[in-house]
This record gives C-alpha cells, sequence and structure tokens, in this order.
C-alpha cells in the first residue's frame, strides 16, 4: 500500500490537488475536512478529540485493506511538534502492513491563499470556510503564529517533494507527483 501525505499552509491547494491525484491514480482521497466538517456539524464547535478519533478508525481500518493506497492532506506547521507527531502516529499505524510512504509538501504566497480561500470548490467541500472574512482572519492568524513552509534540508524524509505551486494547476501538479513518484 501507499499513503502519500499533501502537506501545507491554508488554501495552498491541498484537497484540490489530492483530488486531481486521485483521478489519474488508484490512490483514494482523504483531506483533514472529511472529518473535520461532519464534526463540526455535529456537535456545532470544532471537536479535536472527536475528529483524531474518527480519523483513527478511518486509519485502521483502511490500513488493513488491499487497497492500492490513500492521499491523506493536513495542514502541517513545520515547528509545533504536534503535527510531526501526528504524521509519526499515521504512519505507524501502516507500517505493519508494508506501506510506502510519499511526501509533498505544498506551498504558495500568502495572497494567492487569500484569493484560493474563497474558491467555489473549497467552500462546496468545507463549509467551516465559508465566513470568508473568518476564515481569511484564522488564516492570517495561523501565519503569524505558526511556520507552514519547511526549511532547506529540514524534510527528512524519503519520497519527497516541494512545489511550489501558485501558478501551477491542481492537474498539472498531480501530473508532477505522479510522475515523480511512479504512482
Amino acid at each position: 500500500m501507499k499513503l502519500l501525505f499533501i502537506l501545507g499552509d491554508a488554501a495552498v491547494g491541498k484537497m484540490t490537488v489530492g483530488q486531481e491525484l486521485a483521478k489519474i491514480t488508484n490512490l483514494r482521497l482523504f483531506h483533514n475536512h472529511m472529518t473535520i466538517e461532519p464534526v463540526i456539524e455535529i456537535f456545532g464547535y470544532f471537536n479535536p478529540s472527536a475528529i483524531t478519533r474518527l480519523r483513527q478508525v478511518i486509519f485502521e481500518e483502511y490500513a488493513k485493506t488491499d487497497n492500492y493506497g490513500m492521499i491523506f492532506t493536513l495542514m502541517f506547521a513545520f515547528d509545533m511538534q504536534s503535527d510531526w507527531d501526528e504524521l509519526e502516529h499515521v504512519k505507524d499505524i501502516f507500517r505493519p502492513y508494508g506501506t510506502e510512504f510519499y511526501y509533498v509538501e505544498l506551498v504558495a504566497p500568502q495572497n494567492v491563499r487569500l484569493e484560493r480561500n474563497a474558491t467555489e470548490n473549497r467552500l462546496k467541500n468545507k463549509a467551516s470556510k465559508r465566513d470568508i472574512e473568518l476564515s481569511n482572519q484564522r488564516l492570517l492568524n495561523d501565519d503569524k503564529n505558526h511556520r507552514f513552509v519547511s526549511e532547506p534540508g529540514e524534510i527528512p524524509f524519503e519520497n519527497y517533494i516541494k512545489i511550489d505551486n501558485s501558478e501551477l494547476a491542481a492537474q498539472t501538479v498531480a501530473k508532477m507527483i505522479k510522475e515523480r513518484f511512479g504512482l
């Protein structure tokens, strides 16, 4: 099995690239809002514990399948040990099944991400982002408080690629990833 992580800042295009990559590979997409949105809908607020437990069940059950693999998208703060720990925890679930791991870091400047924050596809799939003003403020606050772009040499993983997708269509980025990793 293959597990491809798409990491990056808010509105960098993780889900959209994942959607396009799923179309041209046998990988299944599990973007992070597939657990966030239902939890917010049910509880009326962001409940990290419920989100984490839901993801855990999905990862455990998926890892046992004979599926080709999964794309998992994750907003990733490189300056937060908890994000590194979460990544390793997910890998630990898949390791017993001989899973191969791949890492894509997407980067784009803040002005591009603010534009993308209001795209039709994003708002369709992420109800919690539909209050654009609030969503933009969260993006700006997150950028101010954390580092969502890796530093040179910081990523210790094989099968890693960093892509500035500021000027690239999601389909182009998906093709680059597929070719780079032979998916």
